[in-house]
């Protein structure tokens, strides 16, 4: 097995060979496009620009290049365009073996086609020259996050220790450190370990199979441990000789122990409260400016080391700019210090009953009662306008959309909105004009929901603006639209009872914002 192995690990450890520069066994990959000739493929701010024709020109010329798809109107291409810039400047400083460049995805449909490009940024990395199978990147948009990918691909992903003293240098310069202790450098357990550290771009990798270390670190068998500056120090992670390494569960593990017992939450820390895969997230309100707030931390802390791995705990500092993080759960700042879980997968929400005090045993007890399933969640309403039905446009609330929407006697559309989105701003008016054209039909009601300040039982939005139709009848039957947001197709939906012929062209909506200051390139600008 080592043997079959030994190619793979070297091109994992960055260790380049002689063989499959460019073609696979056998023979070319791919035929490529007719080649320019004599063409020089232009830069911007260190960036190749290319096109259809220098594309394939670029392939041949650089080993590993990083290509975005981007659109001239595209804000997120914007926001990433110094980024990205700035990533080229770090490994042309390295003298790193990659290259970045940028298509125009608009001007070049023939590359968007053929590379499935159906949204603004998309990146894909190319390697040898391979033009049929690039890795597209979901990697961070900060300069430094891109560079460490590249890095990682074009490198070792994994530091070689032979001593002591390079296992100490690693671990003083950086916080957290996973170190693969393996008897045999040949075995597919360092395979997937290494493929593991090539995406784990907030942790430092290292391995070795010096058995003086084994010894120093009082090992006896092969071992992923994870050392820390922080909690208790070390985790250790055994290696099981029967089932091998597991990629997800060494994953789990990993992102599991790196983090801190108790987080902060704020935008350079939520990427990482929510890529930690762990559901529940127990959540601690606490005006940090007030002494006595500060000192129920403590509590805080000693309550959550047994629920690492199933309950994440954050404080969320009212006193800073954690306004949308109240906002999403109903709460002012008045109300600290409080405590709330949620369930990041299913977005229910909990809240202790009554006011409680804040101490280890309190926590925990709320902790165990919520995952024993003996807390109701709760739901997001505003209180009902007193001329909620006064309008055209009647306006619905968490308190009375079931009784409106259901109401086996109307036929009602509901858009579903946020404030701050530009595609409702701007269907407003054929919403206005839709709800004064039916005004006098007293089995249809046009209403609207804010979907950001009210929650619902029976569904969640996922996008703004969101428009469903309940028709009339005791089935309770909901018809999701999708399609023009203007008042001739509105209109036509509404008279043909909810049916609209599938030729009809779809709008896109915006997706929901999740809580967490979002560290990938997602979402993307739809084509």
């Amino acid at each position: 097995m080592g043997r079959r192995l030994l190619p793979v690990l070297l091109l994992l450890l960055g260790v380049s060979g002689s063989w499959g520069q460019g073609e696979e066994p056998g023979g070319p990959s791919e035929v490529l496009p007719e080649e320019p000739i004599g063409e020089e493929v232009p830069k911007e701010d260190g960036i190749l620009v290319l096109n259809n024709r220098t594309l394939s020109l670029a392939l041949k010329d650089h080993s590993a290049l990083m290509v975005e798809f981007y659109a001239p109107w595209c804000g997120h291409c914007q926001a990433l365009a110094p980024e990205y810039s700035k990533a080229a400047a770090l490994l042309a400083a390295e003298s790193a073996a990659v290259t970045l460049a940028k298509v125009d995805g608009p001007a070049e449909p023939e590359l968007t086609k053929e590379f499935g490009v159906v949204g603004y940024p998309t990146l894909k990395f190319f390697q040898n020259g391979n033009r049929t199978n690039p890795e597209e990147y979901v990697g961070p948009k900060k300069a430094e996050g891109i560079a460490e990918w590249l890095r990682r691909r074009v490198g070792p992903s994994a530091t070689r220790l032979e001593d002591e003293e390079g296992v100490q240098a690693l671990m003083a310069k950086w916080d957290v450190v996973v170190i693969g202790f393996f008897q045999d450098l040949q075995e597919e357990d360092v395979v997937t370990f290494l493929a593991l550290a090539r995406d784990a771009l907030d942790m430092t990798f290292g391995l070795t199979d010096q058995p003086q270390l084994f010894e120093k670190f009082g090992l006896t068998k092969d071992t992923v441990v994870l050392f820390k500056k922080f909690d208790e120090g070390r985790a250790d992670f055994p290696v099981d000789k029967e089932t091998g390494l597991d990629l997800g569960d060494l994953s789990r593990f990993l992102v599991t122990h790196s983090m801190h017992l108790v987080t902060e939450f704020n935008s350079q820390t939520s990427p990482k409260i929510f890529a930690a895969r762990i559901l529940n997230h127990l959540l601690l309100f606490v005006n940090q400016t007030l002494a006595q707030h500060r000192e129920l931390l403590t509590d805080f802390r000693e309550a959550a080391p047994p629920f690492r791995g199933q309950v994440l705990f954050v404080t969320v500092d009212v006193a800073t700019d954690n306004s949308h993080v109240l906002n999403y759960f109903g709460l002012k700042a008045e109300e600290a210090p409080t405590l709330r879980l949620i369930n990041v997968e299913t977005t229910k929400k909990y809240a202790p009953t009554g006011v409680i005090p804040i101490t280890a045993a309190s926590v925990a007890a709320f902790c165990q009662a919520v995952l024993h399933g003996e807390v109701k969640h709760y739901l997001l309403s505003q209180e009902i306008p007193p001329d909620w039905d006064q309008r055209p446009v009647k306006t619905l609330v968490g308190k009375n959309f079931e009784q409106v929407a259901f109401d086996e006697t109307k036929n009602v559309f509901v858009k579903f909105y946020a404030p701050w989105c530009s595609h409702c701003k701007e269907m407003a008016p054929a919403w206005e004009a839709l709800a004064e054209k039916y005004r006098d039909r007293e089995d249809i009601v046009i209403a609207e929901l804010d979907a950001t300040a009210n929650e619902l039982e029976a569904f969640s939005v996922h996008g703004y603006p969101t428009l469903k139709f309940f028709p009339a009848g005791p089935d309770r039957k909901v018809i999701e639209y999708k399609s023009t947001r203007d008042l001739e197709t509105f209109s036509k939906f509404l008279d043909s009872g909810g049916a609209l012929p599938s030729e009809e062209p779809k709008e896109p909506a915006v997706p929901a914002p999740e809580v967490q200051a979002n560290s990938t390139l997602s979402p993307k600008e739809e084509l």
